[in-house]
Order: C-alpha cells, then structure tokens, then sequence
C-alpha cells in the first residue's frame, strides 16, 4: 500500500517535530518535507509532490493563507489547516483560498491522524468548532446569496437537492445510502455531480455553500 505523503508547515520547530514524531508512528503516513514559512510551503510542494500539506497560518514571510492559494491554485495537493485558530477571517480566507479542512491544533493526536486520512482521500474537514462558526456566519441576517449561487442550486435534480441536504448535515455516504434507500456507489456518483454542479472542491466547501444559500439551517 502507498504511503499517504505530507508536509508539515510551521514556523516552530518544536511543533514541526511533534507533529512528524505523531505521524510517522503510522504505517500509512511519511513526512516528505518540513517547511518553516510559507514560500518554502509552496517549493516544496510543488518539488516533492505531497498527498497532503499541514499547513500553519501565521508564519514569517508569506503566511499560510498566500501559500495555500498559490499550492491550490495549480492543482496541487489537498491542504489541511492546522492552527490554534481564533480568528473568523483567517477561516473564510482558506476556505475562499481552496482549503480541504481545519483542525485546531489542541486536537489529539488520534484526530490529526484521522483528518490527514480524510483530507488524503479526498474528502474535507472542519474541526466542530469551526462547524459551529461557519454555520453561525452564513446563517446570519447578513449573508449574501448571490443570483450566481441561486443558479447552481437551481441545477441540482430534485433527488441531488436531497443529497445535497444530507451532506450538508454532515452524512457520510453510507449514511445517506441508508437514508435514501440507495446504494453507495448511487450515492458516491450523486455526489459527485452536486460537488461538480455547485462549484465546490469537495465536501467542506458544499457545507459552507448549502449553509450559504440557505439549503439547510442550524438546528434545521
């Protein structure tokens, strides 16, 4: 089995290596790279192909958030945001900038493991507290939902749409196969075609989209 490859960006030596001492206690993972800003982030993703980028957000030089768009913007590989995270801007910021996912880094060891995993198969992830505030953002009085966004909703076929509801809440396949009655490789393709149809890179950027267009609401 092929190893899922990473770099770690941090401009910590200390969490650097905590992070490489946790994952390579795995079969499945390797630390390819270490980068201590956010210029050497994007060389070394580009010269050493990683699976997944550990990314920091507050760095010297070219922060976490500038790297993260260049890495995304030529196809590179999937970046998971690992910060203490308290600020609401640097969330949308990396969302916009294409992240996969969000973890705080008071997170356990067994759950960083976990997201790599997630991230690496393609899927994304947001820590449950930053669930909670991308949730309380776009279901505020404020949020915009553009004529553009209305569009895209308005392709999704009426059995997309309950797929989309269902993601949206975060279901995984199997649960929405259960669900509906489906099968799960049904599922898989209906996902699939919602991702592609609502313009979201994977399933963390169709939660923020379905809460933005009022799709599904809090408690809803």
């Amino acid at each position: 089995m092929a190893k899922i490859r990473l770099l770690l960006a941090d401009d910590h030596d200390l969490v650097r290596s905590g992070l490489r001492a946790i994952l390579e206690c795995e079969d499945d993972l390797e630390v390819v790279a270490e980068a201590s800003d956010g210029l050497r982030a994007v060389e070394l993703a580009r010269l050493t192909g990683p699976d997944v980028v550990l990314m920091d957000v507050e760095m010297p030089g070219m922060d976490g958030l500038t790297a993260t768009r260049q890495i995304t913007a030529t196809d590179g590989p999937s970046v998971l945001i690992l910060t203490t995270f308290d600020r609401d801007d640097y969330l949308f910021a990396a969302l916009q900038a294409g992240a996969c996912g969000f973890l705080l880094k008071n997170s356990t060891p067994e759950t960083l493991v976990d997201a790599v995993r997630v991230i690496a198969r393609g899927d994304g992830l947001l820590a449950p507290a930053v669930t909670r505030r991308v949730i309380a953002t776009f279901a505020s009085p404020g949020a915009v939902r553009s004529r553009e966004s209305a569009t895209k909703l308005a392709e999704l076929t009426p059995r997309e749409h309950e797929v989309f509801v269902h993601l949206a809440g975060g279901a995984t396949n199997a649960e929405i196969a259960s669900a509906l009655h489906l099968g799960e490789t049904t599922v898989k393709t209906h996902v699939s075609r919602v991702l592609m149809k609502i313009g979201a890179r994977d399933r963390t950027q169709a939660v923020v989209l379905a809460y933005e267009l009022g799709v599904v609401r809090p408690g809803g």
